[in-house]
């Protein structure tokens, strides 16, 4: 297969997956990486291979053409094509949870050599690392390099990068519990595809709802909770984003266990996890295990609940979530009190009070706990975060962690 048959090939199976006819594409895809001896085609179609199995949650594989990508990559002798694949390999280890590697691949594309495509892929790089960080609970690093990516997009005009780099500033507020923020940021991606995204996925829109949904059901309102929750979803049956699917299946469990109606928010949670299991996503599954363990408190079954939390402890351990492990032993603490088991409450409290320390959740200036409650949240410039009013109660001018100057305000 010459190179004009394989560009042809290429933009055959773009129209195909742009159509939903996801698996003719991939056929199509496929028979290039067997029949084509163009080294720059097969690096572009490895790219279309990874893309497609990360939005069908196919995450093995997609980690598998990100690893054949680079070698193409290094035949090739190119920079930019190296810069393209190591990010690839980045964001196939932050899909499967990996989150050590996902940061050491994305410092491994910072150090190569300034590239054409390190202006334009810099911002991603940014991204993922931020994505990595906030799923190993490290908010300041995360916090950093959002920002980092959000200067990216404003610098270059790249209102797609911006949308989706709000999109996780939505889930990083909704996890320190900021809920104007984490409503704020997917509200404004939303904009940015009403204003921007006529030719885009409507991945886009769907990412955004699904984030507005999470903090609508946070702040209480639960009827534009579901309302969002049901056009993201919409959307992700459309093209069989089955990460989205039970991302939103987790998101209608959580609203309904909000509204007391356990019956029906325990099938959701079921489907939810199926999905979560089938695609890697631990991370989601220790979610998803969260929410049952709460049903049953509510229920009073409280060893059924003990079940669900050692599950998801196993699981926040492997992927190195913090947060998660602080969330489930707060629950742990409260049932072995109920129960008068002492030793193990100790424990719990132990443990709970060793995961605030290393999150560094807690206000430099009052010292209380950040995460606890919904509060008004402010970062200064060096992506450390305090309470907005004990900033404004003090009128500090360096930040009180590292005696930086913060004169200027954070970005977000």
């Amino acid at each position: 297969m010459g190179q004009d048959q394989t560009k042809q090939q290429i933009e055959k199976g773009l129209q195909l997956y742009q159509s939903n006819q996801t698996e003719k594409a991939l056929h199509v895809w496929m028979k290039v990486l067997e029949k084509s001896a163009d080294l720059v085609g097969r690096f572009r179609v490895l790219g279309c291979l990874v893309t497609a199995h990360s939005e069908m949650g196919r995450y093995k594989e997609m980690l598998k053409f990100a690893v054949v990508q680079i070698d193409t990559a290094r035949e090739l002798e190119d920079a930019d094509f190296l810069l393209e694949s190591y990010l690839n390999l980045a964001r196939s280890n932050e899909k499967l949870c990996e989150f050590h590697k996902t940061i050491s691949y994305c410092k491994t594309c910072l150090g190569l050599p300034g590239t054409r495509a390190g202006a334009q892929l810099g911002g991603q790089v940014s991204l993922s690392m931020g994505n990595a960080f906030l799923g190993l609970s490290l908010f300041q690093k995360a916090l950093e390099s959002f920002e980092k990516a959000l200067r990216y997009a404003h610098n270059n005009d790249d209102a797609m990068l911006e949308c989706r780099v709000c999109c996780s500033l939505g889930s990083f507020y909704a996890q320190v519990k900021d809920y104007e923020k984490a409503l704020f940021f997917p509200c404004k991606a939303a904009e940015l595809v009403s204003d921007y995204g006529k030719g885009w996925s409507l991945k886009y829109r769907a990412m955004s709802q699904y984030h507005m949904a999470v903090a609508y059901r946070l702040l209480g309102h639960l009827g534009s909770a579901m309302e969002c929750c049901e056009e993201s979803m919409k959307i992700a049956l459309q093209h069989g984003d089955r990460p989205l699917q039970a991302l939103c299946l987790l998101c209608f469990a959580d609203i309904h266990r909000s509204r007391g109606d356990l019956e029906t928010a325990f099938p959701r949670y079921d489907s939810a996890m199926s999905i979560m299991t089938e695609i890697g996503n631990r991370l989601g599954q220790v979610q998803v295990l969260l929410g049952m363990a709460k049903c049953w408190i509510a229920r009073k079954a409280l060893d059924k609940a003990l079940d669900a939390i050692e599950k998801a402890q196993d699981l926040a351990e492997e992927v190195g979530n913090k947060l998660s492990q602080l969330k489930l032993h707060c629950l742990s603490e409260s049932i072995c009190r109920s129960k008068g088991l002492q030793r193990e409450l100790r424990a719990h409290v132990v443990r709970f009070h060793e995961c605030v320390e290393e999150t560094e959740l807690y206000c430099g200036l009052c010292g209380e706990s950040i995460g606890e409650r919904n509060s008004r949240l402010q970062a200064l410039p060096c992506s450390h975060i305090f309470h907005l009013r004990c900033l404004q109660n003090n009128g500090t001018r360096s930040c009180p962690n590292c005696r930086r100057s913060s004169m200027k305000p954070g970005f977000v």
